[in-house]
């Protein structure tokens, strides 16, 4: 590991440079000319480095798989890292949030989720290959073009590659904003609640209306109750709209609400009580969609590999740090399939989707030669 890092410190400048250009690749979830465009490059790096590269075509931009297969290989099984190409910044945000250096930071649209994370996987296998050393099994990296918007397109073949690994290295950002490894995730989901009450004039006739509004409102009030901090469940409305006038009683309103939580139980009582619920004001018809979408990333699937990531750190005087967050990756899935799962391993930084996004610049080799380390040894 010692000389794993010595040898990533002395190439920080590429591995900055590198960052550089992935950063002003813009490439907003969604935009697939721009995916594309990164993709192409990525796939290029990886070519360099003797890797075999498929571009998956789809329509939210092609995914890559990367595989190598050890000439001498001892062990049978892969080890997949996994990531994503698309941020959630629209394109041209670099004109008011450039790439910049300052302060030993790098700033830039999805400089921390998570094109650090890129620069981070192929710094690894660089390492290595400088060292003379060859991984005991199969690698297979996927790059999938998605993720932040719910890897809809990948998630088949997410799940395909991970049935066939061992493990699974997620280079996700590292947990702000001291750079734990992430080794437990809250399930993610969504839920529409859509209201139609009935048309009146608000002046003239309101007993004859039926407000969709204020069902909506009595709709909100009610399921926010189901929130529970304490045990990791959130249930958030974060978006609404509804009505058309000031002066017209509301005939349709809706809204998109936000739900977290920890545990597989919890998710299925919180699905049981969206799809038990019925209008509160009389005359209104209430529709509920949607549920969740990313099971839970529970810390059982991680504890092994955090164990010997931790080991691997110690080697290097650095005491690794774990950490659960609410927010979820595809690193959710693999872990739910039972496939032991790591995530974090990307970047130390913090703002992430914010204005203010950034990364340490010399975490960087640190974070790599754990990434190596791990990749030799498994």
């Amino acid at each position: 590991m010692a000389d794993l890092l010595r040898d990533l410190e002395r190439h920080q400048d590429q591995m900055s440079s590198l960052l550089e250009r992935f950063v002003q690749m813009e490439s907003p979830s969604g935009d697939k000319a721009r995916i594309d465009a990164l993709a192409a490059v990525l796939a290029d790096e990886w070519r360099k480095r003797g890797a075999e590269v498929t571009e998956i075509a789809s329509h939210s931009g092609n995914h890559l798989l990367v595989r190598f297969s050890p000439a001498n290989r001892a062990a049978t099984g892969q080890i997949m890292l996994l990531g994503h190409l698309d941020t959630v910044y629209p394109a041209g945000t670099l004109e008011t949030m450039p790439f910049r250096l300052a302060s030993g930071r790098a700033y830039g649209p999805g400089v921390f989720d998570m094109k650090g994370g890129l620069v981070i996987a192929l710094a690894a296998f660089d390492a290595l290959r400088r060292a003379g050393v060859e991984p005991r099994r199969p690698i297979t990296c996927l790059w999938n073009s998605d993720e932040e918007t719910g890897s809809f397109s990948s998630r088949e073949l997410i799940e395909r590659e991970c049935r066939a690994s061992q493990a699974v290295l997620v280079l996700e950002p590292a947990a702000e904003p001291k750079g734990a490894i992430k080794t437990a995730r809250k399930g993610v989901g969504e839920i529409e609640m859509k209201v139609t009450g009935r048309a009146a004039h608000s002046g003239l006739r309101p007993q004859d209306g039926v407000n969709a509004v204020l069902e909506l409102a009595l709709q909100i009030a009610r399921v926010s109750k189901w929130n529970n901090p304490r045990r990791g469940i959130g249930v958030q409305a974060n978006v609404a709209a509804g009505g058309t006038r000031v002066n017209v009683i509301a005939a349709e309103a809706s809204c998109q609400i936000d739900l977290r939580a920890e545990r597989q139980s919890d998710i299925r009582a919180l699905e049981r009580k969206f799809r038990a619920l019925r209008p509160i004001t009389r005359g209104a018809r209430l529709e509920v969609k949607g549920g969740f979408n990313r099971p839970p990333m529970e810390r059982r699937m991680a504890a092994a590999l955090f164990a010997k990531a931790k080991l691997l750190a110690s080697e290097i005087r650095w005491k690794l740090q774990e950490a659960t967050v609410g927010g979820g990756s595809d690193g959710n899935l693999t872990a739910s399939l039972g496939i032991p799962t790591l995530d974090g391993l990307g970047a130390v930084g913090e703002g992430a989707h914010s204005l203010e996004e950034s990364i340490v610049i010399k975490e960087l080799p640190r974070r790599a030669a754990l990434l190596a380390g791990l990749i030799a040894s498994l």
